[in-house]
C-alpha cells in the first residue's frame, strides 16, 4: 500500500522531482499519531465546513411503477483536516499526495432518499490531499433514490426527482454542509433516450427533525426531467388513433354482412390489449395517466358504438309482420336525415328531387287491372253462354280474382313497409357513423392539446 502511495506522489505535477524516502517519511509522519475516527478539527466547538459538488453522469433507469430513480453519480466532497498539514519545503517540495480514503476521516454524507436495499456507499477511492490540509475526495456512486412519480400526462409527461444529500449523525454545529454551486454539473452526461434532462438545480436546506434539537443540513438536487414521447407516440397512441377510427366505419358495413357487431368486438379487444400495455408500466396510484384515459373513453365510444349496431340491426332485420314506419320518423328521418346524410336510392343523388313515398301505391295496389280483366271476361262469357251457366261461373272466377289480388296487395304492403324500414336503419346507420367520426377526431384533439 506504501508503494502504491509513493508511486501516485511520484507522478502527481508537484512530485516530479520527489525522491521516494520522502514520500515515504511524508506518509509515515502524518500517520504517526492521527486517528480517522474524530472530527478533524483543533476546536471541537467550531463547525467543519465541507463542501459537495455533484456530477450526473447517466441516468440508468426510472422505474415509474416502483417510483425508484437509479442514475450514475459523481460525488465530490472537499473539507479541511487540521491534523494533515506539512510544510513543503522539509519534504523536497511534495505539495499533494493521492492516498486512500480509508486512512483519513470522511464525513457520513449519504442520500436520505436512497431506495436500495443494499445500502450500497461511494466506491472506496483516493482522496487528494494537500499540504495545507485540504481534502477532496472525488468517488462514483450508483444511486436508487425514491422519487414521487407524476404519470397525469404520460406519455408527454414531466418529472421531478429530488436527490437529498446530508451528514447521518453530525448535526449543524458540527458539520456545516454547503453546496459548491447552485446547480449539479451536467457537462459529463450521457444522453438518455427516453429523459431529457432540463436542469439540475441544487438548494441548501437547515432542517430539524422530531427525533433530536439540534438542526441537520442538507444539500438537495432536484433532477427536472421530461420524457421523450417520441416512441409511446408511434407505439402506443398512433395505433390506437387508427384503430378507434375503424370502430365508426363499423356503420358503414351493410346490414346483410354479419360482420358489423364482430367488427366493433375486434376494435374493443385490441384497445383493452393496449390498455393492459399501458397499465403494466404504470404505478397502481389513483391519478390516470392521460392515454389511460383516452384509452377508457374511446372503449366506452366503441362499447355505444356496437350497442348502437344492435339496435340498427334489429330495426333492419324487421319482418313482414312489422308495423309501418311511424309518420314522424318517415318525415324526419327518411326525408330530412337522408338528404343530410346523403342516402338516396339507385339511380337517384343527393340533389335529386325525392319523390313521395306511397305516391304510386293506390295505382299499384288496387288491383283494378286484374278486377277489370275479370269483369270483361265474365261479360264476354256472359254474352256467348246461356245466363244461368254464365252467372255461376262469373261469380266463382271473381272470388278468386278478388283473392289474388288481395294477397298481391298485402304482400306489396309487407315489402314496402319492410323496405322503409332498412331505410331506417340505413339512414341512421349512416347518421351515427358521421357522429362517431366526429368524436373519435375530437376526443384525438383534445389528448393532444392538453398534453400540448
Amino acid at each position: 500500500l506504501l508503494t502504491l502511495c509513493f508511486s501516485s506522489c511520484l507522478l502527481a505535477p508537484g512530485c516530479q522531482g520527489a525522491q521516494g524516502r520522502f514520500a515515504y517519511k511524508l506518509l509515515h509522519d502524518l500517520f504517526a499519531n492521527y486517528s480517522s475516527a474524530l472530527r478533524p478539527v483543533e476546536d471541537t466547538d467550531r463547525a467543519l465546513n465541507i463542501t459537495l459538488q455533484v456530477t450526473l453522469s447517466q441516468i440508468i433507469d426510472m422505474d415509474e411503477r416502483n417510483q425508484v430513480l437509479t442514475t450514475y453519480l459523481w460525488v465530490r466532497q472537499a473539507w479541511l483536516d487540521a491534523h494533515l498539514t506539512w510544510d513543503k519545503d522539509a519534504y523536497d517540495g511534495i505539495d499533494v499526495i493521492r492516498i486512500p480514503s480509508s486512512y483519513v476521516w470522511r464525513p457520513d454524507i449519504i442520500l436520505y432518499n436512497n431506495a436500495d436495499d443494499r445500502f450500497g456507499g461511494s466506491m472506496e477511492t483516493n482522496v487528494v490531499l494537500r499540504s495545507d490540509g485540504h481534502i477532496m475526495w472525488d468517488s462514483p456512486a450508483i444511486t436508487k433514490s425514491s422519487c414521487k412519480v407524476d404519470v397525469s400526462y404520460f406519455p408527454f409527461d414531466g418529472q421531478r426527482c429530488r436527490l437529498t444529500f446530508g451528514s447521518w449523525t453530525y448535526n449543524g454545529n458540527q458539520i456545516d454542509l454547503r453546496n459548491r454551486m447552485d446547480t449539479g454539473d451536467l457537462t459529463d452526461f450521457v444522453e438518455n433516450v427516453e429523459w431529457e434532462v432540463l436542469g439540475m438545480p441544487a438548494t441548501r436546506n437547515v432542517i430539524t427533525y422530531g427525533c433530536c434539537s439540534e438542526p441537520y443540513p442538507d444539500v438537495t438536487y432536484t433532477l427536472l426531467l421530461r420524457r421523450r414521447a417520441s416512441f409511446y407516440i408511434f407505439n402506443l397512441l398512433l395505433p390506437c388513433i387508427m384503430v378507434s377510427f375503424l370502430a365508426p366505419l363499423g356503420f358503414y358495413l351493410p346490414a346483410d354482412s354479419g360482420e358489423k357487431v364482430s367488427l366493433g368486438v375486434t376494435v374493443l379487444l385490441a384497445l383493452t390489449v393496449f390498455q393492459l400495455l399501458v397499465a403494466e408500466s404504470m404505478p397502481p396510484s389513483e391519478s390516470v395517466p392521460l392515454i389511460g384515459k383516452y384509452y377508457i373513453a374511446t372503449m366506452t365510444m366503441i362499447t355505444a358504438s356496437t350497442a348502437l349496431t344492435i339496435f340498427i340491426m334489429n330495426i333492419h332485420h324487421c319482418g313482414p309482420g312489422a308495423q309501418p314506419v311511424p309518420p314522424w320518423a318517415r318525415r324526419f328521418i327518411l326525408h330530412h336525415m337522408a338528404r343530410l346524410c346523403c342516402v338516396y336510392e339507385v339511380g337517384e343523388s343527393c340533389k335529386s328531387p325525392r319523390r313521395v313515398l306511397g305516391g304510386q301505391v293506390g295505382k299499384e295496389d288496387t288491383g283494378g287491372p286484374g278486377e277489370s280483366l275479370g269483369e270483361g271476361e265474365g261479360c264476354a262469357e256472359a254474352r256467348s253462354c246461356p245466363q244461368d251457366r254464365c252467372l255461376c261461373h262469373h261469380d266463382g272466377l271473381l272470388r278468386n280474382v278478388n283473392y289474388i289480388a288481395g294477397c298481391f296487395r298485402h304482400h306489396r304492403a309487407a315489402q314496402r313497409r319492410t323496405g322503409e324500414w332498412k331505410k331506417v336503419a340505413k339512414v341512421v346507420d349512416r347518421f351515427f357513423m358521421w357522429v362517431f367520426f366526429l368524436m373519435v377526431f375530437l376526443m384525438s384533439v383534445l389528448v393532444l392539446g392538453k398534453a400540448a
